[in-house]
């Protein structure tokens, strides 16, 4: 039995979400973040980031289509999810949220792509043998028409379908964070700042995973890293952080200075349960760390060796410091009673349903869709210089 220490409700003993849900909010929030960097260059003409736009737009489709698995794992009969799109329920937030996710993957994410790979399929389908021609001719739709007029017609409509993307962006882990602040039973979520503070955190962790991703490609491919891409999106990565932080902050301070009954019971969790997690993993290590080290780099002129070293530390601790923040918001705020007189644990199990090895699994599902459709679809520019090997 799972251990508890004071009174709790019967049905409070053991935790309803489980780890596959702190990774559903974590992987949406990596897709939301990926789009907004790659509207910087498509719709704010960010130049300096255009290396990692088309990494950053199929990194958001790989991650995006795993983002449901978790909820499907965890549904007791995933088979009934169909019945949300044949059986709309308006009132219900959870079955809303399948229209939302159907309308960012179909509407948004794979129409831009495909609209901005389309001259480069058609090309390949031309070029190709074997059953690599059937694949680009079924992504081609069968046309081969890439004239000067139709490309650029392709260019307007992707524009058009970015501006449409990045509050759709918002709304996709807004919505994460609606649910969760909507839930007003719940001290620890219901806040009307959850959705924003989700949608501040979704950038930081999207940007951050981009720059690892491109660090970590331009390695695999002994490419020189574009210094001016990575700076500039550091920069970028510190202005998210510093407003993801203060609006955290706020909220904090707002909670401590309401001080409702709640609060000595939140209280107790922060000092006890969560500290390692909370005050330890997501504040300082993942949180103030990444914050300083990136605000340096804005004050000082590292050498390009050193900035590359701080710029992927700093995107790692971000990333385990935006999952500890999931983690604490998803089990921290099932771990204490609605009496607000107990406690209880969560013991994660290894080869369950929704144990670790699924969460692992679910984790690397995204770096395999990734692999396949960078070999389908490269998202590598021109003018990109080969590193020396001696």
């Amino acid at each position: 039995m799972t251990p508890f220490d004071g009174f709790i409700y019967p049905n409070e003993l053991e935790l309803q979400w489980s780890v596959l849900i702190v990774l559903y909010p974590f992987i949406t929030g990596l897709v939301a973040g990926a789009f907004i960097l790659a509207s910087l260059e498509r719709v704010f003409n960010v130049e300096a980031v255009k290396p990692t736009y088309r990494l950053a737009l199929i990194t958001a489709l790989a991650f995006l289509i795993v983002a449901p698995l978790p909820l499907q794992l965890h549904l007791g009969h995933p088979e009934r999810s169909l019945e949300m799109y044949l059986t709309p329920h308006t009132t219900s937030a959870m079955a809303m949220f399948g229209f939302v996710y159907l309308w960012y993957l179909m509407a948004v994410l794979v129409l831009e792509i495909w609209l901005d790979y389309r001259g480069y399929i058609v090309q390949q389908w031309k070029s190709s043998t074997g059953y690599l021609k059937h694949v680009y001719g079924a992504m081609a739709l069968w046309t081969d028409n890439i004239s000067e007029s139709s490309l650029k017609l392709d260019d307007r409509i992707g524009k058009t379908l970015t501006v449409i993307g990045i509050p759709s962006a918002f709304l996709l882990h807004g919505y994460v964070g609606f649910i969760f602040g909507s839930i007003k039973a719940n001290p620890w979520w219901s806040s009307p700042l959850m959705p924003i503070v989700f949608i501040f955190s979704a950038i930081t962790s999207g940007i951050a995973a981009i720059l690892v991703l491109y660090f970590v490609t331009c390695w695999y491919r002994k490419v020189v890293v574009d210094m001016r891409c990575v700076d500039t999106i550091a920069k970028y990565l510190f202005y998210a952080f510093v407003v993801d932080f203060t609006l955290e902050m706020v909220d904090l301070i707002q909670r401590v200075y309401e001080a409702d009954e709640s609060f000595r019971a939140l209280d107790f969790m922060v000092h006890t349960k969560l500290f390692v997690s909370q005050i330890v993993v997501q504040i300082l290590l993942g949180t103030v760390l990444p914050i300083v080290m990136l605000g340096l780099t804005q004050l000082v002129r590292f050498k390009d060796a050193a900035r590359r070293a701080m710029y992927v530390a700093a995107g790692l601790l971000t990333l385990i410091g935006i999952f500890a923040m999931r983690w604490n918001v998803v089990i921290g705020g099932q771990l204490f009673s609605k009496s607000f007189l107990g406690y209880t644990s969560y013991k994660m199990e290894f080869a369950t349903r929704e144990g670790l090895l699924p969460a692992i699994l679910l984790m690397i599902l995204p770096f395999g869709i990734l692999w396949v459709l960078i070999k389908l679809l490269p998202p590598w520019g021109h003018g990109e210089t080969k590193q020396h090997v001696h």
